[in-house]
């Protein structure tokens, strides 16, 4: 159990994610963030849940919807909206956008907008890990529609058959885009229910409760880092937003959306900490921190240049330039 000062920090690191997903959405609709987002405002208790049970070494691979992860291994809201808003401070130096927020200085190794892609890379980067013997973790979060995907079942049988240290966290929203993933999958946990297949434990969380998600990530770690294999972690939680800034998300019945957002990873942390003797001025301040933090980080992206064309093929080929190899 986390104690309290613990849990201040991992609250204000919630808030500070749900005011940057806030802005970005703001920004969208004044025409300031180009493309598409994909928001992540009520999964904020997964990414600071794992990241408090990880080293800081830990690989961490996420999907289109990982502006959290991001955060939450280091990246600034200011790094982040600035890559949503194509300027030269941005994360990727506006080479990724929403979807490919990358910061491979705190070992967060990408967002991936093909659905179930990066499952296969994180066993690569366990087994990489194991050759080495860094005792790095390498975690994989995926939404439930991936489990429905060839790359999924690959990557999870081959973790298993090399005993690999890797995690795989699966965010069960409930939504695979706009489909009910109950409607299209033979199994009622869409991840936990097939880890069995593979011989490997399988679990289901809160992934709203963030202390819940730290002890399981700690204990399943620990287990991975002492050679007894991967394991699969299905953190239940909801979205706020739609599928993407082009889904008003009118297929969610108003009770269940209604019931998930009293089920909010702020409240419930809001509520522990008071449980815990915190007194809610020094909650607010927290809450008043990270309005602060995110209102500059606003301006500062704004106020950012754009970037230099000269540098378009800069950091994306490994030695600089541009000839295919064979």
């Amino acid at each position: 159990m986390a104690d309290r000062a613990e849990l201040l920090t991992l609250y204000e690191q919630m808030a500070v994610i749900r005011r940057t997903e806030k802005a970005a959405h703001d920004l969208f609709l004044s025409g300031l963030v180009k493309g598409t987002t994909h928001l992540a405002a009520g999964h904020e208790a997964i990414a600071v849940g794992a990241s408090a049970a990880l080293r800081p070494d830990d690989y961490v691979f996420a999907t289109y919807r990982g502006h959290h992860h991001a955060m939450a291994r280091g990246a600034t809201p200011e790094e982040c909206l600035a890559e949503l808003m194509q300027r030269a401070t941005g994360l990727c130096r506006a080479k990724g956008g929403s979807m490919h927020l990358t910061k491979a200085d705190a070992f967060m190794l990408g967002s991936y907008a093909i659905v179930g892609a990066h499952l296969p890379m994180a066993v690569g980067a366990a087994w990489s890990a194991r050759l080495r013997g860094t005792g790095q973790l390498a975690v994989a979060f995926f939404g439930d529609g991936a489990t429905n995907i060839g790359a999924f079942h690959e990557a999870l049988n081959l973790a298993a058959v090399w005993k690999l240290p890797v995690l795989f966290v699966c965010e069960n929203n409930l939504y695979m885009e706009y489909t009910p993933i109950a409607d299209v999958t033979a199994v009622a946990r869409p991840a936990a229910d097939r880890a069995p297949a593979y011989g490997i434990p399988g679990e289901v969380v809160d992934g709203n409760d963030v202390l819940a998600v730290q002890e399981a990530v700690a204990r399943l770690a620990e287990r991975a880092r002492a050679g007894d294999g991967p394991a699969l972690l299905e953190a239940e939680t909801y979205r706020h937003f739609g599928h993407s800034r082009a889904d008003p998300a009118t297929y969610r019945p108003a009770e269940e959306v209604e019931r998930w957002l009293k089920h909010d990873p702020l409240d419930l942390a809001r509520g522990r900490l008071v449980e815990l003797g915190v007194d809610e001025a020094t909650v607010t301040a927290a809450d008043e921190r990270a309005r602060d933090v995110v209102e500059r980080a606003v301006e500062a992206a704004k106020n950012a240049p754009p970037p230099d064309p000269g540098e378009a093929l800069t950091d994306v080929w490994a030695d600089g330039g541009a000839a295919w190899r064979t």
